[in-house]
């Protein structure tokens, strides 16, 4: 499955935001576990950058953070035309609908994120963490 991940998973496990790090960890490391193809956008790793950025206050260790995230996720090209039909797209939020086009664009069998309701007019499937990976990668009880 090809599962594009919302930058607010991302941040999660970074930053250790409680109570979502326990999900968000687990799909780190089922992408390491290879049990799907995990993604992200372009969009979203400027975003992880300066997010990540303002914990660490270096440009070189932050720099290292998202050289390892690259490893466990594939950054996607978010390109004009995504930005265009996101303009006339129903889902309110601009940012998400970005991420949608770009998912259409680049053919993902999902989109993974803690605020699926965000994504309620998403054409393409959106799952929240604990759905997915008991999906994909392990049940919840293990």
């Amino acid at each position: 499955m090809r599962a594009l991940i919302d930058t607010c998973v991302i941040v999660d496990a970074l930053q250790s935001r409680e109570p979502f790090k326990k999900d968000a960890e687990a799909v780190f490391l089922c992408s390491a576990n290879k049990s799907f193809d995990a993604y992200i956008t372009a969009k979203s790793v400027t975003d992880i950058y300066y997010l990540t950025h303002k914990i660490t206050h270096s440009d070189s260790d932050t720099r290292k953070i998202l050289t390892n995230l690259f490893v466990l996720f594939e950054p996607l090209d978010t390109n004009g035309l995504d930005c265009r039909k996101a303009v006339s797209s129903e889902i309110p939020d601009y940012e998400d609908a970005v991420m949608v086009e770009t998912a259409i664009r680049s053919e993902m069998d999902c989109i993974v994120t803690r605020n699926v309701r965000d994504y309620s007019k998403s054409t393409v499937p959106v799952y929240q963490l604990p759905e997915f990976l008991s999906m994909i990668c392990f049940s919840k009880e293990e």
